[in-house]
């Protein structure tokens, strides 16, 4: 395996590079470095990895990027990058994620037909499938995402699935659901809380905390990304959930269980695009990459809170 990294320096795909880099597996990573979080916190994600003699990193957008070179050799493409963020998603700022989410991957799958790529694994979100979906979400219900962050997720699996059947590029998609651990970014839920315990600050509620998530552990994620490389099914969709359906509001009895302190909760006010509850049916992640997740909420969050505090 030779593989491409796109999103390399993020959340998930520093924690992805690890895991091949270390299986023994050349890795050139790119990122663009996008100013949606301080580039230092990619930076830091990028540490361990920029030791491996396996690891490359190229700096730029896909856009701008000499694709056929990056790809020269490749057996395995993991297309990470992206415009994270479903609040941000909206007005004026649409444009960037059509941009890095949508075009972006059309270019990357246009510059791999002909290649003798063996799989190309896309990473999508469980924001694809909106509040009209019954639970557990399979992959087979209509998609109807309530962000224009899920639109573009939605629209860049669609590319992968005509890519690969009018040009047999074997794509995969995996749709995670929310995925956390030690590098989370700042801007998502459990590292805000964290934050704000850590502070002695109030914790942000957004409506009345009664909303479920479906919580992925980042190794279990990564996992089953690996996985996919080999098992999963060209133009196939997974769910990679965690089994760990939860209220917020349970979410944070576990939070001051593990920090040892109480929390402070500011309600606001619901925002547009959160979906209300997310629960992944993981029947055929099982059955075809043979996904089982392995770490408990607890655990997991043990882990980031570790992660963070070590960092302070």
């Amino acid at each position: 395996m030779k593989a491409l990294v796109t999103g390399a320096a993020g959340f998930i795909g520093s924690h992805l590079s690890e895991r091949l880099v270390d299986a023994g597996v050349p890795v050139t990573g790119i990122d663009c470095f996008t100013d949606f979080y301080p580039r230092a916190i990619k930076e830091r994600n990028l540490e361990r990895l920029r030791e491996s003699p396996r690891f490359s990193l190229v700096e730029g957008a896909l856009a701008d990027a000499d694709l056929p070179t990056l790809l020269d050799d490749v057996t395995h493409v993991f297309h990470l990058a992206a415009q994270a963020g479903v609040r941000r998603s909206w007005g004026r700022e649409f444009h960037i994620y059509s941009v890095h989410n949508v075009e972006a991957t059309q270019l990357l799958l246009e510059a791999c037909i002909g290649k003798p790529i063996e799989r190309f694994v896309f990473a999508s979100s469980s924001s694809v499938y909106g509040d009209e979906v019954a639970l557990p979400m399979r992959e087979d219900a209509r998609p109807q995402p309530v962000s224009p962050y899920g639109v573009t997720k939605l629209a860049a699996e669609q590319l992968c699935y005509l890519y690969h059947v009018n040009h047999s590029v074997p794509t995969v998609s995996l749709r995670y659901f929310t995925v956390y651990g030690p590098r989370q970014r700042p801007d998502m839920g459990f590292s805000r809380f964290f934050s704000a315990v850590a502070r002695d600050q109030p914790v942000p509620v957004f409506g009345d905390g009664r909303q479920t998530r479906d919580f992925t552990f980042v190794a279990d994620a990564v996992s089953a990304t690996v996985a996919a490389a080999t098992r999963g099914k060209p133009g196939g969709v997974y769910n990679i959930g965690g089994g760990s359906r939860v209220q917020l509001l349970d979410v944070f009895e576990l939070i001051r269980q593990v920090t040892g302190r109480p929390l402070r909760v500011e309600r606001l006010e619901p925002q547009r695009g959160d979906m209300r509850d997310t629960y992944a049916d993981t029947t055929r992640a099982r059955a075809d990459l043979g996904f089982a997740p392995g770490v408990t909420l607890e655990q997991g969050l043990r882990a980031q809170y570790e992660w963070m505090t070590a960092g302070q």
